[in-house]
């Protein structure tokens, strides 16, 4: 869709100069919940950081843990907590890049990357192992497949005090307007979500928005 003057590659090759973090290991697990304390006390987020005296995207020395069923029963089957724990940006590529999907090898890794978050879950949970009912792990290939993240990136890179965020107006095409976790501060669903907000506020500011639900609401069309 690109005009001639464009598919000279320039596009492609700013893209490519966008620098990229490292990737992550995920883990999920289902817990029995019994005996566990409420979810109240349990709580939904954790942050562990197994030393204070290195830096903090260190390679696994800051680990999350969220437990998204002690804010939303539904989350999990009934007795059970959902977990999700992972790595923020700290798990090189490099480490999964050849090895093959179905392989005994990328089994082990995974198991072996996994011990980690484990152990940052039984911070929370002592005896989550014995706990488990399901668990499964995520690689940076996972994510590279599943996401379609280039090197299971966990998202731009841009380090602030070095560089800003390209932003939402394409500087290659007037009229062109970008959206995604590419052109936000952030990884994942808040920074598409708040790229989007943001890149919609900017082509028709706020006042704009309430004046076309006016419109809408005069029309009958909304209520």
């Amino acid at each position: 869709l690109l005009p001639a003057a464009l598919r000279d590659g320039r596009a492609r090759d700013a893209a490519a100069r966008t620098p990229r973090t490292r990737s992550f290991v995920h883990l999920h697990v289902g817990l029995d919940a019994s005996g566990l304390p409420p979810p109240s006390e349990l709580g939904i987020h954790h942050i562990v950081v197994n030393s204070w005296e290195r830096q903090i995207d260190a390679e696994d020395n800051a680990l999350f843990v969220s437990i998204p069923s002690a804010l939303d029963g539904s989350a999990a089957p009934a007795g059970h907590h959902a977990v999700h724990a992972y790595m923020p940006a700290t798990e090189p590529y490099s480490r999964w890049a050849r090895l093959d999907r179905r392989s005994v090898e990328y089994a082990a890794l995974k198991e072996e990357r996994a011990r980690p978050l484990w152990d940052a879950l039984e911070r929370v949970v002592p005896d989550a192992r014995a706990r488990a009912v399901f668990s499964s792990v995520g690689s940076p290939l996972t994510h590279e497949r599943y996401l379609n993240a280039e090197a299971g990136s966990y998202g731009p890179g841009w380090r602030a005090g070095e560089a800003s965020f390209p932003g939402h107006r394409s500087a290659l095409l007037a009229n062109l307007w970008c959206v995604g976790a590419s052109t936000f501060p952030g990884i994942g669903v808040p920074a598409v979500a708040g790229s989007a907000m943001a890149c919609a506020n900017t082509i028709a500011p706020v006042e704009r928005h309430l004046a076309l639900l006016d419109e809408m609401r005069a029309a009958g069309t909304l209520r």
